[in-house]
């Protein structure tokens, strides 16, 4: 159990729901706090990442599989809402959904082959089916654009009210946010995210006591790849152009090291990550060519001081090695 999963266990519920109702209406009068267009744009990032993260973390965290290639399902939301869009003029709320159920059916596609690999040689194909993805869409010319991409995406509409400004997809990439984290959390609290969690700690004798770990595995693969698809879809009419050099392996791995930086198998940690990543971002901008230097220095440190993630828990799967260090070499001393 993690510090964040602690405390809140120990707190009451009034004080849970006033805090996040508190938190929630602090980010819907954000804009009102600090209008200015550069922020917006940082916090639309921020969210974005938030459930690119966290849709990974449903993955590596809680049942244990090892995806790094999660820009592919991110890839396949945002082409599918660019096409639909602007190749059958379907509208963004149609769209949207649309595009979370061909992510997920492209999860669906990657995990079934890989059912019975773990570790390095799941990530491997993970990595492939990334590269896959992306390089179908690039040769694709008929209707993603090829090498030049899709652009003059169409901004969506409530009513006769025009989605355009950064304000206005904030409060599209909160509500998504907010939508992500409730029912992720009801998941992981019901039958089916106790199964997940019972294959990432032991997954033959979660079969052995009458898991379905193949229809499980699957369905976890579905459920984040389908949530990757959802901030593909909102990414695409936001930033107006989608090309495939967008959904490289490097932002698959960028999408990764939140996930390893926050904590893996919470879902507070997705959010710090994302917010510490999205922040080193914008300060390192005048370097950004070794922006990928620093981000694996960062994990390299994360992983020798706390594996487990800034927000994991100190008795973790990933931590206990350090800990066994620390018990031997305490004993170790106590001996002499």
């Amino acid at each position: 159990m993690s510090y964040a999963d602690l405390i809140l266990r120990k707190t009451p519920a009034w004080l849970k729901f006033a805090l996040l109702g508190g938190l929630f209406l602090f980010l819907l009068a954000f804009p009102r706090i600090y209008p200015k267009s550069y922020a917006m744009g940082v916090m639309c990032r921020i969210l974005m990442y938030t459930i690119l993260a966290g849709s990974l973390n449903v993955i590596n965290g809680y049942s244990g599989q090892f995806n790094i290639g999660h820009a592919g399902f991110y890839c396949v939301g945002a082409y599918c809402e660019a096409i639909l869009a602007t190749r059958f003029g379907i509208t963004f709320w149609i769209a949207l959904p649309l595009s979370g159920i061909a992510a997920a059916c492209v999860g669906l596609l990657v995990s079934l082959p890989t059912l019975r690999l773990k570790g390095i040689y799941l990530a491997i194909v993970t990595l492939g089916s990334s590269e896959i993805i992306r390089l179908l869409f690039l040769n694709g010319n008929d209707f993603t654009g090829g090498p030049i991409g899709i652009k003059n995406i169409p901004s969506p509409y409530i009513g006769s009210f025009k989605i355009s400004k950064s304000v206005h997809f904030y409060y599209i990439f909160l509500f998504l946010a907010a939508i992500f984290f409730f029912l992720t959390y009801r998941i992981i609290k019901s039958r089916v995210g106790r199964a997940w969690v019972s294959i990432r700690e032991d997954e033959l004798a979660a079969k052995s006591l009458g898991v379905e770990t193949s229809r499980y595995k699957a369905s976890n693969f579905m459920y984040g790849a389908f949530w990757a698809g959802i901030a593909g879809a909102a990414f695409a009419p936001y930033f107006k152009f989608i090309s495939s050099d967008m959904f490289t392996l490097d932002e698959g791995f960028n999408i990764l090291s939140m996930v390893i930086i926050g904590g893996q198998g919470t879902l507070i940690g997705p959010i710090v990550g994302s917010i510490i990543v999205n922040f080193l971002t914008e300060f390192l901008r005048p370097i950004s060519q070794y922006r990928l230097v620093v981000y694996a220095l960062l994990i390299i440190v994360m992983m020798w001081i706390r594996p487990q993630g800034l927000v994991g828990a100190s008795n973790s799967i990933l931590a206990s090695g350090r800990i066994r260090f620390r018990g031997r070499k305490k004993s170790a001393g106590e001996t002499k």
